[in-house]
């Protein structure tokens, strides 16, 4: 058995600081390296010479029992030592979340989706979520994404300058999130999906004349913005959900023009409205007047004389104190006149 000299001690200082600083650091290399060292001096010299250089005192205990306790004090000691890093070993994945993985720098391709995984304790495993995130541009302070007014400004057809109130929805797609990671980082809405955006509504915005931005063509614009968007964002791994169109501000002159304008149309449509309307009940006045014309020709040509005087009768019945006196049909004169 070699000798326990100071210079292993100092090597036993040495593993003993390597194992706190692996447990402080949360690096279980460390850790189970200088828990090796500690077991190999051990080992080397004897349990009864580390632990007490003067022999004489020592005489009664046991070689091999030491030994066999100071195996044991090691094994607890790297237990203890690992059990704080035994997260290492696995992750959980929370739901509306995926993970990807790095090892020493180098990006994983395959994501780890929602649940329970074991994985390499040397792989980094960075959260992304994939639930529907908003990026809002307003022309109110403190509305959207950033702290001051944020809207865009745009050329319509014309050339008039236009701020635009606009929300984009959208979301990462899950199996591309690694590549989003590598290539331009956790902050993708910012470098990518911002400058896009201010981009595709230049660029259709353009396409139109301000009064249409304004009034009938809103919801065609954001349209439009939508397919170009989607068709810019689905090769990097974000799929566009809708586009909001929230606001269109107008220069005050021509915002006022338009809506004169706007008014003027209103007016004329209702006064079509009720030219239609007028011109109906005229129709239906000839139709009334023409139907009491055509009734009262045919009820004319059915009063004959025959007909008019059975109508009379006829109303008397029902009259108190009415007496019949039969007439003759030829002048009148009643029958019992010769009588």
């Amino acid at each position: 058995m070699a000798k326990f000299e100071q210079t292993d001690r100092q090597r036993m200082i040495l593993a003993g600081v390597a194992v706190l600083l692996g447990i402080a650091i949360k690096a279980p290399i460390f850790v189970i390296a200088g828990a090796a060292y500690l077991l190999y001096i051990i080992k080397q010299h004897g349990f009864q010479s580390v632990f007490n250089s003067n022999r004489s005192r020592m005489e009664t205990i046991d070689l091999r029992k030491g030994k066999k306790f100071a195996k044991w004090f090691v094994i607890v000691l790297i237990i203890i030592a690992v059990l704080p890093f035994a997260g290492a070993f696995f992750t959980v994945i929370e739901a509306g979340q995926t993970g990807v993985g790095s090892v020493f720098g180098k990006v994983r391709s395959q994501e780890l989706h929602s649940g329970f995984h074991f994985k390499n304790p040397f792989m980094r495993v960075t959260k992304m979520s994939i639930r529907t995130h908003d990026y809002t541009m307003s022309i109110t302070h403190g509305e959207g994404q950033r702290t001051g007014a944020d809207a865009i400004r745009a050329l319509t057809k014309e050339g008039l300058d236009v701020d635009l109130d606009i929300t984009v929805l959208y979301h990462l797609e899950q199996d591309n999130a690694s590549e989003v990671y590598e290539g331009i980082g956790l902050d993708y809405d910012e470098v990518l999906i911002r400058p896009q955006i201010r981009s595709v509504i230049r660029e259709v915005i353009a396409q139109y004349e301000a009064k249409d931005i304004y009034s009938s063509k809103r919801q065609e614009a954001s349209q439009a913005i939508l397919d170009q968007l989607t068709h810019a964002l689905l090769d990097r791994g974000i799929v566009v959900e809708d586009v909001l169109l929230r606001n269109v501000q107008l220069p005050d002159r021509l915002a006022n023009s338009i809506q004169l304008k706007l008014e003027a149309e209103q007016d004329a449509q209702r006064y079509d409205f009720l030219l239609q309307k007028e011109e109906k009940e005229a129709q239906r006045k000839r139709v009334e007047a023409a139907g009491q014309r055509d009734s009262q020709r045919i009820i004319a040509e059915s009063l004959t004389q025959n007909y008019l005087q059975y109508l009379y009768i006829q109303s008397l019945k029902d009259r108190e104190g009415t007496i019949y006196v039969p007439t003759n049909p030829n002048n009148g004169v009643p029958l019992f006149r010769g009588l």
